[in-house]
């Protein structure tokens, strides 16, 4: 494909929403679905009879406005529920090879799926065909392996509690547990470091506690574009009297002042401004900078005994201070500064902060997820909240932002490739089948063994890995290798493009459409990134006559693959009745509740008007689920990110108009990007000192210690205030310079924030 250019580049921008918002979010919706549909649809999402968001995970406040939606979730809601539909005719004049040649914009833009199609191996063509003839196909290519572990099964943070659940209670039944999902390439480092640290690999606060915080420090993250719900959370914490510290190498608009569309300071006036401080930090510097707080505290601790540690808290509930306490004692300042980027002052200054604030929120997303070093990065977070108590107190605490928007349900709910053995054991005595215990593959994983011809199927409930994974180029490969490739899609993406010898689409319900099955209308259910799960409901009728929902997909997939293997095995699961939990959701949230700890009496729970929240040790009484009931101080030896001269650090983002690999408009309207994607973001200095010019046309190329020329042709230079040292360009294009084998110790998640490259003139 060719690189797709800029038309324009301005100045970013230093806030975010206002009327701009408005019209960014009404107009698409308004052109795409009409007024009636729009308004149906608006005003329904995140209300507690509407559906849930499909864009964010962010959590709904208990006083719900009319219009709770920010301008990408209306962005999305039209993506999801336009009209427009890919019909036969398209299948017709477009092969798979045609569909390669085109963009995420363009495959996106084409419509709703609505029949099922089939790729014959040797094919070149999707062919229509009836759903007994798909589910056919899938019984008899998934029953025919030789091993389970033959096939894996991905997952999309789309897909709701029930449809999650079945699909692993499937994949189980079959044998497996071969289950990688988005969760690896986004929070799994989130969930490594808090479980190892508190025994919970989540969120230790409730939507509440950003009203209570002091002092909220947001890392990695860009909330303006990525959930933008959260800037009224944080303008109510600055109402009520927090700070807030930004911690990012980019300036991002969202992060500095905001303009409320639904206040008339939002509309007329300046809004309000949101970082107290700013820190645009080196990529890969924030643990030091984390550490060097730390040591900070401690200092002050030590000069002034008694008055800056809550000692009673870490007496009571932690164990590791005394350690962590000598290992900073040695902690090089010079180092630190040179891993940064900052200055002391400036470390100064948030130490400071940090320690005259009684109530402390640490919030941070996937530019702190996807480093070689997140995992101790993010114990470092706990780390400092713990030396001052700021875990399990109303206003503090850890806050992963999720990004799918029930990603952290599907985890929940069991999918995941390495599930705690109670949980699988609660399952097998619900079902009564024996659950397999081995280890399945995550994400990267999954395309290793599809490379190396281990797997030989991949099934995916949603999602677009072929564009999400890292290493696109070997990632793409190793796709065309399986013998089939099953997309379970609402909308078409470059993962119904890249296929298999043999591949199938099979068209789902999105979240916005009713979902009748024999029992009458459906709702289910989903949980956001504070543990806080409630019901979802469809509420327009489905653009096709066709479509099956998840749940029905899911069960019919396994009557039609368990049976393919009925007197094969003398596990064959007798006591999953797959057809009731179609029927009628309220039996899978049934077993749910006999299965997921916290869910028990799930179906009353979830028809309460606000839904109900998990419980959490940690946050709810300061009890700690790990070995030795414990929160751990870890020491984590500092590594900083080396970066040779005439290179410099990249990291991947997204644009605005853009959810994870959906591409909705080709602008960046805050970063001042408009009509192409194909740019590199780099300091002005860095820009001259590497004797280039803003405007310039360059190839990146990636520099990984395997000597593999991984290259991104045709970026624009576009000279901006980042970080020095520091580029940015746009996932998933740069996919193609992360190379599989660079992730995360510990959580595997692939290393797409501090990739060493050069820029070579084009």
């Amino acid at each position: 494909m060719t690189p797709d250019r800029p038309k324009e580049t301005r100045p970013p921008k230093e806030w975010a929403a206002g009327v701009p918002g408005i019209v960014h979010a009404l107009g698409p919706a308004l052109r795409g679905m009409g007024p009636a549909r729009s308004a149906k649809l608006l005003l329904s999402m995140n209300h507690q009879d509407g559906f849930d968001c499909m864009s964010c995970a962010w959590p709904d406040p208990d006083r719900r406005k009319p219009a709770e939606f920010c301008e990408n979730g209306a962005k999305a809601v039209n993506w999801e529920a336009t009209p427009l539909v890919v019909d036969a005719s398209f299948w017709a004049e477009h092969p798979v090879s045609d569909l390669r040649t085109r963009s995420e914009h363009w495959l996106g833009q084409q419509g709703r799926l609505v029949e099922p199609v089939h790729k014959a191996a040797g094919s070149d063509r999707y062919v229509p065909i009836g759903w007994d003839e798909a589910f056919a196909i899938l019984g008899d290519r998934l029953g025919g392996l030789e091993d389970p572990d033959q096939a894996a099964f991905y997952t999309s943070g789309r897909a709701s509690n029930e449809a999650a659940f079945v699909y692993q209670l499937f994949v189980r039944a079959f044998g497996t547990n071969n289950l990688p999902d988005c969760s690896n390439m986004c929070h799994e480092s989130t969930g490594a470091a808090l479980g190892e640290t508190i025994g919970v690999g989540k969120a230790t606060i409730t939507y509440k506690d950003f009203g209570q915080a002091d002092l909220v420090v947001i890392m990695g993250q860009n909330p303006g574009s990525n959930h933008p719900r959260m800037l009224t959370a944080l303008e109510e914490a600055k109402r009520n009297g927090a700070s807030i510290v930004a911690v990012n190498p980019l300036p991002e608009a969202g992060l500095m002042r905001y303009k409320n569309p639904q206040t008339l300071r939002g509309l007329a006036g300046r809004g309000t401004q949101l970082a107290d401080q700013y820190l645009q930090i080196r990529l890969g510097g924030d643990m030091a900078l984390l550490q060097a707080v730390s040591k900070r505290v401690l200092d002050a601790e030590a000069a002034a005994p008694g008055t800056v540690l809550d000692h009673a808290f870490l007496a009571e509930h932690t164990s590791g201070l005394e350690e962590l306490t000598a290992h900073l004692a040695d902690l090089d300042e010079e180092a630190v500064l040179a891993a940064t980027g900052l200055t002391s002052a400036e470390i100064d200054e948030l130490a400071d902060r940090y320690v005259r604030a009684q109530r402390v929120i640490v919030t941070w997303a996937m530019g702190l997820t996807q480093h070689t070093k997140a995992v101790p990065t993010i114990k470092e977070i706990v780390n400092l909240l713990l030396l001052r108590g700021n875990i399990g107190r109303p206003g503090a605490g850890a806050s992963p932002i999720r990004g799918h928007s029930n990603v952290q349900g599907d985890r929940t709910m069991g999918i995941w490739e390495r599930m705690p053995e109670p949980f699988l054991a609660a399952l097998e005595a619900e079902f009564g089948f024996p659950v397999p215990r081995a280890h399945g593959v995550d994400s990267v994983g999954a395309v290793e063994g599809l490379a190396a011809g281990r797997i030989k199927a991949l099934v995916a409930l949603g999602g677009n890995l072929a564009s999400a994974i890292s290493d696109t180029a070997v990632a793409e490969d190793a796709l065309g290798r399986a013998d089939l490739t099953v997309q379970i899609s609402t909308k078409l993406n470059r993962s119904h493009a890249v296929v298999g010898r043999e591949a199938l689409i099979l068209p789902t319900l999105g979240r916005t459409e009713i979902d009748r099955q024999a029992s009458g209308e459906q709702f289910v259910s989903v949980e956001d990134t504070v543990c806080a799960v409630h019901a979802s409901r469809g509420k327009v009728e489905p653009v096709g006559a066709g479509l099956l929902s998840e749940v029905a997909i899911v069960t019919r997939m396994a009557r039609a693959v368990l049976g393919a293997r009925a007197g094969t095995s003398s596990d064959q699961p007798g006591q999953v009745d797959w057809a009731a939990m179609e029927r009628d959701y309220d039996v899978i949230r049934e077993h749910i509740a006999r299965v997921v700890p916290g869910c028990e009496d799930y179906n009353a729970k979830i028809r309460r008007e606000s839904g109900f929240l998990l419980p959490h040790g940690p946050r709810d009484s300061r009890t700690f689920p790990t070995p030795d009931g414990l929160a751990h101080l870890t020491v984590n030896e500092l590594a900083p990110v080396e970066c040779p001269p005439g290179r410099l650090l990249l990291q991947t983002i997204r644009s605005h108009d853009q959810f994870n690999t959906t591409i909705y408009r080709r602008d960046d309207r805050y970063r001042g990007i408009k009509g192409g994607r194909a740019v590199v973001l780099v300091h002005p200095d860095d820009v001259t000192e590497l004797g280039l010019t803003d405007g310039a046309t360059v190839d990146v190329h990636g520099e990984y210690h395997d000597g593999v020329d991984r290259v991104l042709r045709g970026q624009r230079v576009v000279a901006y205030p980042t970080a020095r040292g520091c580029a940015a360009a746009y996932f998933p294009e740069a996919n193609v310079l992360v190379p599989l084998g660079a992730t995360a110790e510990t959580s595997g998640t692939p290393v797409s924030k501090a990739v060493v490259v050069r820029l070579v003139p084009a």
